[in-house]
């Protein structure tokens, strides 16, 4: 399976250096020296990463074959695509890559159905599971330990507890308003 794990920013110094978002949780194993890594677009690689450094925060990588800022330059914009077993787990315990989150059932724990897993959207405090639900409309769940109670792999399904209002319909709610 292929996995998008960073995106190249700009050149950085004359020697071939470029600026890198990381889109990997684990940036040692997939983006480090002797990683090689196939581009969309594909014309571009496939790119073997030569050295990498962390420089002001960013992390900074020179492939193989690019000496100088042109060469840098003309890199910009490229994704880079690692393979990856797709039955590969992370280290930690209850832990998942993206991959293996989309298309899961959403459950409540009572086994009422919320919809399917279509997107996780990183933010900086938490996760959220953007999820759509069988009418087509769309929900957004953290992807915090109080909410998200059990994910299980084996039967593609995640089960949650949602706090009042955070699954209700609109119309739901408005109308408990409207009986207070």
């Amino acid at each position: 399976m292929q996995l998008v794990v960073a995106r190249i920013g700009r050149a950085h110094g004359i020697k071939g250096e470029v600026t890198v978002e990381v889109r990997t949780d684990e940036p040692e194993l997939r983006l480090g020296p002797g990683a090689v890594l196939t581009t969309d677009p594909a014309s571009v690689g496939p790119l073997t990463i030569e050295t990498g450094r962390v420089h002001s925060g960013r992390l900074l990588l020179r492939f193989e074959g690019v000496s100088d800022r042109s060469g840098a330059e003309a890199l910009r914009n490229t994704l880079l695509i690692a393979e990856i077993d797709p039955e590969e787990l992370p280290e930690g315990e209850d832990e998942y890559y993206d991959h293996q989150l989309l298309d899961l059932d959403v459950v409540t724990a009572d086994g009422t159905e919320v919809g399917r897993i279509t997107e996780i959207s990183h933010l900086p405090t938490q996760d959220l599971f953007i999820v759509e639900r069988p009418d087509g409309s769309e929900v957004m769940i953290p992807f915090v330990e109080e909410i998200v109670r059990e994910i299980d792999l084996e039967e593609q399904k995640a089960v949650i507890t949602p706090p009042p209002g955070l699954i209700d319909d609109r119309a739901e709610i408005a109308s408990s308003r409207d009986e207070s």
